[in-house]
């Protein structure tokens, strides 16, 4: 693993394990306070990445809200908001999403081989498209980042993304934050679904940091030798 990018899981989940209610819109758990601290974390980071479901679920722009922060990424030599990643299997991707319109950054798309090149057509030059095998795995696309000279890459979901990530133990650490509420719907996504996951009883995750940030609480887990301890 040491030779893949450093990996951050960030998510904002209720206090009943919801990412979000079942219907449109989309529920803002967190709070502004909270929302810049995530603009710093992405700021941080070279790639911010989503499953496609999040995608076409939330439509997310993924980009650096803070000028101020981007100013200071281009001061360094990096483009002013970091690169964009999907992971489909579907190929089910609308190029009039966010996630490609906006945004003067490099976009990839990770897929099976079957659909890349429909994907192709369908996206044009809004994003690169890459095919790994029959289906893509988190270290595949971990290996291929890494080849693009990416170091730090900050996951935000959805559920099924973040699970692929924990279950694969191939993530550094987790930022969790809380919010002071419950969602209660059993149809609504969940922070992660049913998988083996290598955190047990016998390998608990070792919590770095409890911080309150208004009325919600961020939880930082260490999840590999490779946590950083910066923010």
């Amino acid at each position: 693993m040491s030779d893949l990018p450093y990996v951050t899981l960030s998510c904002c989940i209720s206090l009943d394990g919801y990412l979000d209610t079942a219907r449109p819109p989309k529920l803002a758990l967190s709070n502004a306070a909270d929302f810049d601290r995530v603009d710093e974390v992405r700021a941080r980071n070279d790639v911010i990445l989503v499953g496609a479901r999040t995608v076409r679920r939330d439509d997310p722009r993924l980009l650096i809200r803070s000028s101020e922060r981007q100013d200071r990424r281009e001061a360094s030599g990096l483009c002013r908001t970091p690169w964009k990643a999907t992971v489909t299997l579907s190929g089910e991707l609308d190029p009039a999403a966010r996630f490609f319109t906006l945004g003067d950054t490099t976009k990839l798309v990770y897929c099976p081989r079957g659909v890349a090149d429909g994907l192709r057509r369908r996206l044009g030059d809004r994003a690169t498209v890459v095919a790994l095998g029959e289906e893509p795995t988190i270290a595949a696309i971990l290996a291929d980042l890494g080849e693009r000279g990416i170091r730090r890459v900050m996951v935000e979901g959805g559920g099924t993304t973040l699970t692929e990530f924990l279950a694969a133990d191939l993530a550094d650490e987790l930022q969790l934050a809380i919010a002071p509420f419950f969602v209660g719907e059993p149809a609504a996504p969940r922070f992660v679904g049913d998988a083996d996951f290598p955190w047990t009883t016998d390998r608990r995750a070792r919590l770095v940091e409890a911080r309150p940030i208004e009325d919600v609480v961020l939880l930082r887990y260490a999840l590999s030798e490779r946590f950083v301890g910066a923010p």
